[in-house]
């Protein structure tokens, strides 16, 4: 099994607060790796390390408050990586999210955008993927090897309603994880591999609301979503561990600039 061994792998994640990426920082934290939680305030970090070493006492894990928009911030985290473990083996750019401003209620049309809620999202979703890769990918290069993995939506795939702005800067991480594979790849002859994760549709705090009721049952987009999703039902957040284990070990070494949708069928139906 040493083509899925991530033991001692130094692997930084960003947004390690939310519910996905959270996740995902705690299992690869279970599987041996040594992982810097990434996130902007030190409250949701200290819960998220009281939780992963709840889970797993050996874990070897620190938490840094970084902005993903914040240049000084994500050098003083490298800093921070490099003096306690010597090296970065992968960066997950796992910080991302919404606002109802860049998004286009039923009751409204394109022409009520909130045009700055629009920047607002590109900046986190996009210019949050490319600075932290600006900034770690210097020593990945420096190295000539290592990981960097995005996280792309279905949003990106397809014109999903109403997630004008959050599906533009997913569509455009798509692009910069293509630009970016081949860039690395070739400066580096295959030592730096870049691929993207792309969910389906997962139950968390930002999009629960708009989903499901109070009492758990769905709303009517939450109703739409499983009908066109094959598995009939939404993700749960250790469905996407495998994914990223692939993508983070050494058995997907001749893989980059790809996306792998681990969304239930979703992007593979038509709905009809």
């Amino acid at each position: 099994m040493a083509l899925f061994d991530l033991q001692n792998r130094v692997i930084i994640v960003t947004g390690a607060t939310g519910a996905l990426t959270g996740s995902a920082a705690d299992y690869l934290a279970g599987q041996g790796a040594r992982v810097a939680y990434l996130g902007r305030t030190r409250d949701k970090l200290d819960a998220a390390l009281a939780r992963v070493r709840a889970a797993h006492p050996q874990a070897q894990v620190i938490g840094l408050v970084a902005d993903v928009t914040d240049r000084p911030a994500l050098e003083q985290a490298r800093a921070d990586v490099l003096a306690k473990w010597g090296r970065i083996d992968a960066l997950i750019n796992g910080a991302g999210g919404n606002q109802p401003g860049a998004t286009i209620t039923p009751d409204k049309s394109f022409f009520d955008l909130d045009f700055a809620a629009f920047e607002q999202v590109v900046d986190l979703n996009l210019h949050g993927t490319v600075l932290p890769t600006l900034v770690f990918g210097q020593t990945l290069l420096a190295q000539r090897s290592g990981i960097v993995l995005n996280f792309s939506s279905v949003s990106a795939d397809r014109a999903l309603t109403r997630v004008v702005g959050y599906g533009a800067a997913k569509a455009a991480v798509e692009n910069f994880t293509r630009w970016l594979a081949v860039d690395l790849g070739q400066r580096t002859q295959g030592g730096i591999r870049v691929n993207a994760v792309m969910p389906g549709f997962f139950l968390g705090e930002q999009n629960r609301r708009l989903l499901t009721q109070e009492d758990g049952s769905l709303t009517p987009r939450g109703e739409t979503i499983c009908r066109n999703t094959p598995f009939g039902r939404f993700g749960k957040a250790d469905e996407l561990h495998g994914a990223l284990h692939y993508l983070l070990s050494d058995a997907s070494a001749f893989v980059t600039g790809t996306t792998l949708a681990v969304d239930g069928g979703f992007t593979a139906f038509s709905g009809v």
